[in-house]
C-alpha cells in the first residue's frame, strides 16, 4: 500500500501531514503529487470529495522549501472561484504548512485593500486569489507577476467557463511561459478540455474516475412536484423531517432571491437555518459557514457559490430545491455529501419544467435516478389557478384596477367586474349612480386615515400590516407584481395645470 513517505514529499511536509491524521493519501493524491514534484504540468480529475486541494498544497510546500518571496512578487499562484474556496485552501496551507514559514498572501473581495497591501508587500510565497481581485490589486500597480513559478487553476471547468475565460487569459500573460500549470477539476467536458489545452504544456493527465461521476457513497432520489414555489416549499419542508438520520444539511436554489425566500420560509416555521450567496458580504459569510460548521445551524440555503470544493466533511443530506440549469452542477452540489468514505443522501424536487433539465444531468452521470414516490407523470393535474402565469397574453391574472394580482388572495373579480359593466349600460340612470358610488368606496378605502403628507394617499398602518402579512404567508402562492394594493404614487391625482 503506498504512503506519503513513498511519494518524496520533504520530511516537514510528511510530519504536517501526520500529525494531521492522514497516513494513506487518496488515488488522485498518490498519482498527482510525484509528477508535481517534477515539475509536470497536471490535469487531474476525480469526484468531488477526494482530497484534489492537498494534490496540489503538499508538493507546493516542498517545492517552495528553497528560495524566498520578494516585494509584491508571488512565487506561486492559485486561482479559485469563489471567495470561501480559497478562504479554505488557505487553511490547508496553514495546516500542512505548519513547520515552513512561508507567507501566504489571501486576495478576496469583500477584504480592505490596505490590509491585502501590506501582506504583499512582506512578500509573498503562496498568494490565493479569485480572478477579480488579482486583475484589481495588477491594475493598482502594486502586483508583478513575473516571479510565479507554479499556477494552479482549482475547478478548471467553472474557471474556464465562458464568463472567465477572458480575466484567465490576461493572467495567464502577466505570468512567465516556462511556468508550471495545475489544473484540478470534478468534471471535465470537451469543450472545456480543448481550452485547457491552451494554458498546459504536455500535462500529466491524471483521471482516477470516471467524469462527472457521482460517489457510491450518496443515494440519490427525485421528488415530483408541483411549479409553485409555495408548494415546493411545503414538499421540502415535509421531506426534511421525514429524514430520521439528518444531522444537518445543505439547501441548494438556483437564484440569489430563491435563497432569501426560503430561508425567511423555513426560519418561519422553526427551522435551525442560515443562508449564504454571493450578495452577502465576506463578513456574513465567513460567519455563516463557520456557524454550520461548528453545527450552531442545522440547514444551510445557499446557491451554487456552495456548491464547488467547500470542505465540510460530515454533511448528512443535500436538497436541491431547484434542478440545477448545468447539468455539472448537479454533480458538485450532491458532492457536498458522502465525503472521505461517509454515507450521504441526495433529495432533488423535480416539477413537469424540469425534465429537460433531468434529462442532461441523467445523460451527463450516465445513470437513471430513482424516484421517491412516483414520477411527475403520476402527480395530479393541477387546478387551472395553479398553473404558472407567464407573459402577457390570454389568461394573464390581472385586475383592471392593478397589476400581477394574485388569485389566491382575493377572489377573481375580472368576471363580476364585466357583468356590472354590461348591467350599467342596461340599467337606468340609477343603477349608473350605484356603480358610481361603489367606485367612490373603493378609491375612499385606499385613500389615508391621516398622516404628515395630507395631500399625499398612502395606506395606513393596518393596510401595511395586512400586506406583510401575506407576504410572509407560505399557505399560497407568492404575490406577483404589485401584490394585492396598488401603490400609493399611482392614485396621485395628476395636475392639468402644467
Amino acid at each position: 500500500m503506498t504512503t506519503f513517505a513513498d511519494l518524496g514529499l520533504s520530511q516537514k511536509v510528511l510530519s504536517a501531514v501526520t500529525d494531521a491524521g492522514y497516513n494513506t493519501p487518496t488515488p488522485i493524491q498518490a498519482g498527482a503529487i510525484p509528477p508535481a514534484l517534477e515539475r509536470r504540468d497536471i490535469l487531474g480529475i476525480a469526484q468531488t470529495g477526494t482530497g484534489k486541494t492537498a494534490s496540489f498544497v503538499l508538493p507546493m510546500l516542498t517545492l517552495l522549501e528553497k528560495g524566498r518571496a520578494r516585494a509584491r512578487m508571488p512565487r506561486t499562484l492559485i486561482l479559485e472561484p469563489t471567495r470561501e474556496l480559497a478562504a479554505q485552501v488557505a487553511e490547508n496551507f496553514e495546516k500542512y504548512g505548519k513547520n515552513h514559514k512561508l507567507n501566504v498572501a489571501l486576495l478576496i473581495g469583500g477584504v480592505s485593500f490596505d490590509e491585502q497591501d501590506r501582506k504583499l508587500e512582506r512578500g509573498a510565497d503562496v498568494l490565493i486569489c479569485t480572478p477579480g481581485r488579482l486583475l484589481d490589486h495588477c491594475e493598482r500597480g502594486k502586483l508583478l507577476m513575473t516571479g510565479v513559478e507554479i499556477l494552479v487553476i482549482d475547478e478548471a471547468d467553472r474557471m474556464l467557463d465562458m464568463g472567465f475565460i477572458p480575466d484567465i487569459e490576461r493572467i495567464a500573460k502577466m505570468i512567465p511561459f516556462t511556468r508550471q500549470t495545475l489544473f484540478f477539476s470534478a468534471t471535465m467536458p470537451p469543450e472545456i478540455q480543448k481550452l485547457a489545452d491552451q494554458f498546459l504544456q504536455n500535462p500529466t493527465r491524471i483521471e482516477v474516475a470516471p467524469p462527472s461521476s457521482t460517489a457510491k457513497t450518496v443515494t440519490q432520489r427525485l421528488v415530483a412536484c408541483h411549479n409553485k414555489d409555495y408548494e415546493k416549499r411545503s414538499k421540502l419542508r415535509d421531506l426534511i423531517r421525514a429524514q430520521d438520520d439528518l444531522k444537518n444539511a445543505i439547501i441548494f436554489c438556483n437564484r440569489k432571491k430563491d435563497v432569501a425566500d426560503l430561508f425567511r420560509s423555513l426560519d418561519r416555521h422553526g427551522f435551525s437555518v442560515g443562508a449564504l450567496h454571493g450578495d452577502m458580504d465576506q463578513r456574513s459569510r465567513t460567519t455563516m459557514l463557520a456557524n454550520f460548521k461548528a453545527n450552531a445551524i442545522t440547514l444551510l440555503v445557499a446557491s451554487d457559490v456552495a456548491a464547488r470544493g467547500l470542505d465540510i466533511p460530515d454533511v448528512s443530506h443535500v436538497f436541491n430545491f431547484d434542478v440545477p440549469i448545468h447539468a455539472e452542477d448537479y454533480v458538485h452540489r450532491i458532492g457536498r455529501t458522502g465525503r472521505a468514505g461517509r454515507s450521504g443522501a441526495a433529495f432533488t424536487l423535480v416539477t413537469r419544467s424540469d425534465t429537460k433539465f433531468l434529462d442532461a444531468i441523467e445523460k451527463l452521470i450516465d445513470k437513471k435516478i430513482d424516484w421517491l414516490d412516483g414520477d411527475v407523470s403520476a402527480l395530479p393535474a393541477p387546478a387551472e389557478s395553479d398553473e404558472p402565469q407567464r407573459g402577457r397574453g390570454k389568461g394573464r391574472d390581472r385586475d383592471r384596477g392593478g397589476r400581477g394580482k394574485s388569485r389566491s388572495h382575493k377572489p377573481d373579480t375580472r368576471r363580476e367586474d364585466t357583468a356590472e359593466a354590461v348591467a350599467v349600460q342596461e340599467a337606468p340612470e340609477t343603477a349608473r349612480t350605484e356603480s358610481v358610488a361603489v367606485e367612490n368606496q373603493r378609491v375612499e378605502h385606499r385613500k389615508p386615515q391621516g398622516g404628515r403628507h395630507q395631500g399625499r394617499p398612502y395606506p395606513a398602518n393596518d393596510d401595511h400590516r395586512e400586506r406583510r402579512r401575506r407576504r410572509d404567508d407560505d399557505d399560497g402562492p407568492t404575490p406577483v407584481g404589485f401584490g394585492d394594493d396598488i401603490p400609493a404614487f399611482m392614485l396621485i391625482v395628476a395636475n392639468a395645470k402644467i
